[in-house]
């Protein structure tokens, strides 16, 4: 496989083992073949995510598994158990053995209503650039699933209840024979719950949930980038029998500044001075993300010289408080538009010193090319 197994199970190198396993459990819910009947990708596809799981699940094998890399691991086929992708499901998911639809569905495993934890919700949030640097708070709109509040969930009318599905008789599925084969497909009276409803919810119509706007408060961390993501727990689509929400994944975008340029936490800017000034040094006001602040610039100052001032740059989100530097580029500016006067001056100082003493890089050009002509 090309992928590694992080990329696999879609998660970061830094996941925490409750956030491998939650990814799993979703990829290997969608991708089962019981759930995929005669698809070869989608089997292939479960196959290796339950590979990458067997890993990245077990502490000690994932240890391993960073030390020596991807190609390293597999081609040593590092600590396999050999369990099939299915034992590892059904472990995984409580189940008994027996297939996917078995264990979800009874026979030794989850019931058919048990608890679902909800879907995950993503947000894109663009905000300025000194709002990542310093962190700052927002109000955020987004529409997602709640339980109603007329049937707590349940879907059906206060008063009323579920009854077993008459069809599947609370399997889920059904089994249907064709020759010499049998086919299982999820029960169309029941949509695959097991049970069915006597009297539906009037406010959500049976489903449990309805769909509304929430609006919450984030608090954006200092040092946020373009591509950061945080997690807001438990603000993603409703959960259904039971089961938890899912979280609220919210992606930053950063609006780009008239003036800095970042590079992790370090930022760079540039600043021109007169080439009297390079030459003679003096104090530049410069600003910086805090405000303005004086560089001072020593005799001789070349164009594109680079001055770093420290604990001027972004904090960094893994190491809290900590700053990184600004990076302030230098760039000569040549006048323009001078006066007769003026240039008459400027010639007067071209003319009144030695070149080879006043230019070093230039006496070192004229050295360099009388070799290559020679």
């Amino acid at each position: 496989m090309a992928e590694d197994y992080y990329s696999i199970l879609e998660v970061s190198r830094d996941a925490s083992a409750e956030d491998i396993k939650k990814a799993y459990r979703k990829l290997a819910m969608k991708y089962h073949p019981d759930r995929n009947p005669g698809d070869k990708a989608a089997e292939e596809k479960f196959k290796q995510i339950s590979a990458a799981y067997e890993v990245l699940g077990d502490a000690n094998k994932r240890q391993r598994y960073d030390q020596l890399g991807h190609d390293m691991y597999t081609k040593g086929n590092a600590g396999g158990s050999g369990m099939s992708a299915e034992d590892l499901f059904s472990q995984v998911f409580g189940g008994a053995g027996g297939g996917f639809f078995s264990d979800l569905f009874g026979g030794g495993g989850r019931a058919a209503n048990g608890p679902m934890e909800g879907d995950d919700l993503s947000y894109e949030l663009q905000i300025n650039f000194e709002e990542a640097v310093f962190g700052c708070n927002k109000e955020i709109s987004f529409q997602h699933t709640e339980n109603c509040d007329h049937c707590h969930g349940t879907g059906a009318e206060p008063g009323s209840s579920k009854k077993t599905c008459p069809t599947c008789h609370g399997r889920g599925q059904v089994t249907m024979s064709q020759g010499f084969f049998s086919v299982r497909q999820t029960c169309s009276t029941c949509r695959g719950t097991g049970q069915i409803v006597e009297k539906p919810c009037q406010t959500c119509r049976g489903k449990g949930v309805v769909r509304k706007k929430r609006t919450i408060s984030l608090r954006v961390p200092a040092g946020v980038d373009t591509g950061s993501r945080l997690r807001v727990s438990g603000e993603g689509e409703a959960g259904s029998n039971g089961g938890p929400a899912g979280d609220l994944y919210v992606l930053f975008r950063v609006r780009p500044h008239e003036i800095f340029e970042r590079d992790g936490t370090s930022l760079h800017c540039e600043v021109p001075i007169s080439f009297c000034t390079a030459a003679l040094g003096g104090q530049v006001e410069v600003p910086t993300i805090d405000g303005r602040a004086e560089l001072t610039i020593p005799p001789g100052t070349q164009n594109g010289a680079t001055f770093r001032m420290k604990g001027k740059g972004v904090a960094s989100l893994v190491r809290g408080r900590d700053r990184g530097d600004q990076y302030v580029h230098v760039v000569v500016e040549v006048p323009t538009k001078l006066s007769a006067e003026q240039k008459e001056l400027l010639q007067k100082f071209e003319d009144s010193g030695d070149k080879n003493q006043i230019y070093p890089k230039w006496k070192a050009f004229v050295e360099k090319a009388k070799k290559f002509f020679s």
